[in-house]
């Protein structure tokens, strides 16, 4: 197991405890996705977390599909969805990267506080073109770090690390162009 899936594993159960930093804003979030949503939907969410959000999405789609590297995090997300009775999640270990979809297979994803994460943002952009089927809907919502104060936490990110502390933080260039072409929804 590599060192983000320790750290994932190990926070696991207190994250899935904690409160969302911002309700108003989480359920406004789940509100405006929801309207790009339809009930022949598959979508994929990756970095998928507990699952609450694939929860909340489930009963607005055909299918989710839903991905996220810790084995902890995913069992916590597989009982949420058993308690909720929410049938039309599959939950997959591992990264994008490693999920085998077709090209333009999926209608929706959802990539949400994730992008800065991620070592190579430009190859996951990429690969959610690639996926998404002509007029699909990539949504995504993640911290932006490099015009703000924040982006000084990549000074603290070793020491960090190092503790175990937190997981590696990405602050990536302006992103090439990944290939998405079309339109917002409402």
């Amino acid at each position: 197991m590599g060192k983000p899936e320790q750290f994932w594993d190990k926070v696991a159960e207190k994250y899935s405890r904690s409160p969302v930093s911002d309700e108003a804003a989480y359920q406004k979030k789940l509100k405006q996705t929801q309207q790009c949503m339809s009930s022949h939907m598959r979508v994929l969410e990756f970095g998928c977390g507990t699952g609450t959000t694939a929860i909340h999405h489930a009963p607005h789609v055909a299918h989710i599909d839903a991905v996220d590297l810790s084995n902890n995090m995913l069992d916590i997300a597989r009982d949420k969805a058993q308690q909720a009775g929410v049938s039309n999640i599959t939950f997959h270990q591992g990264t994008l990267e490693q999920f085998n979809v077709e090209s333009e297979s999926m209608d929706m994803v959802l990539g949400l506080s994730i992008l800065h994460l991620l070592p190579n943002r430009d190859a996951t952009l990429s690969k959610v073109a690639r996926i998404l089927e002509p007029g699909g809907v990539f949504v995504s919502s993640t911290a932006c770090l490099g015009s703000s104060m924040l982006r000084y936490i990549t000074w603290l990110t070793p020491l960090g690390k190092l503790l175990n502390l937190m997981p590696d933080v990405y602050i990536p260039e302006q992103p090439q162009d990944a290939g998405f072409r079309g339109t917002q929804c409402p």
